[in-house]
């Protein structure tokens, strides 16, 4: 396979994974390139992992668009995920209080044999 069909082939992964936000699995049906290919590419391309990685961050910036519209269209489970995620310094975060006692007693399932 010359560089060329190589280049192609990636280009259109490429094009794919955005069509697909990143779906790979979507994507590598699409490109018609087995999904081992396309995690090959990663390791073994720096040009070809930074795209991915370039496409990544556009897909984040859309996901964050779209939360943001939830939250202006006042969707309540979109503003405690908002919350949740972006303002645990404000205290909203959940959180669970956990009590460890160590104690001398035995449990009561426990049978010493003397």
């Amino acid at each position: 396979m010359s560089k060329g069909e190589l280049s192609l082939q990636k280009n259109a992964m490429l094009q794919a994974l955005e069509k697909s936000l990143g779906v790979v699995t979507t994507a590598s049906v699409k490109a018609n390139i087995d999904r081992t290919t396309h995690y090959r590419w990663l390791r073994t391309d720096k040009d070809y992992a930074d795209k991915v990685e370039e496409l990544r961050n556009i897909k984040l910036d859309f996901l964050e668009s779209k939360l943001h519209e939830q939250v202006q269209n006042d969707n309540v489970t979109a503003l405690i995920f908002a919350l949740k995620t972006q303002g645990k310094s404000r205290g909203y975060i959940e959180s669970q209080d956990i009590s460890i006692s160590q104690s001398d007693k035995k449990p009561t399932w426990f049978d010493e044999k003397e």
